[in-house]
């Protein structure tokens, strides 16, 4: 017998039919998700600055922090920013809990038509520095908008107590993490 060679030869086909590993495989799926909580995040502290802008002496300073905000009727700042807030909390809440899972692309979709309108608004104003930030959230948005739409769809289910918990987890880690940060800012340093 040759030392070199084993009894039991492992042959290719043995090797292809070996289980892969749970953690190694990239999926959508697996894509999606934290792109959805990570833009949902995103959206929803953007938005939420923008709507605290209703505050008049907040809009008066705004603009020496944000120059774009003086060109922008205070009603459409606050607008936008509402729109945004409800589009980030859009990305995860229908989908999480599987009530309305359809609101989940709708919102992404309204989200990349958000992001094309400013990428257009910055366009016109010659602030071309501001235009890859757009493009990247609407293509992320985008992105989104289609897996959860036609390649990787959540199914509609009841709300369970599971579930609930989870969304109210996640509204409470947005309020901790995003909405008091952004409020404590806006409100007590000065631009």
């Amino acid at each position: 017998m040759n030392p070199q060679v084993s009894e039991n030869p492992i042959s290719v086909k043995d090797i292809e039919q070996q289980p892969k590993g749970r953690g190694t495989r990239f999926t959508l799926n697996g894509a999606l998700w934290p792109l959805q909580v990570l833009f949902g995040f995103f959206f929803a502290g953007s938005g939420f600055g923008k709507v605290l802008l209703y505050d008049g002496v907040l809009y008066a300073a705004a603009p020496r922090a944000v120059a774009w905000y003086a060109a922008v009727p205070q009603p459409l700042i606050v607008f936008i920013g509402v729109c945004e807030v409800l589009g980030g909390v859009g990305l995860i809440l229908p989908a999480m809990t599987g009530v309305k899972p359809k609101l989940t692309p709708l919102a992404a979709t309204g989200l990349t038509l958000t992001m094309i309108l400013a990428a257009s608004f910055h366009v016109m104003r010659s602030e071309y520095e501001l235009v890859p930030a757009n493009l990247l959230l609407g293509g992320v948005t985008a992105f989104i908008a289609v897996g959860r739409s036609k390649l990787r769809p959540v199914a509609p289910a009841i709300i369970t107590t599971s579930r609930a918990l989870k969304s109210f987890a996640v509204l409470g880690a947005m309020a901790l993490l995003v909405f008091a940060p952004t409020w404590y800012t806006m409100t007590n340093v000065q631009f």
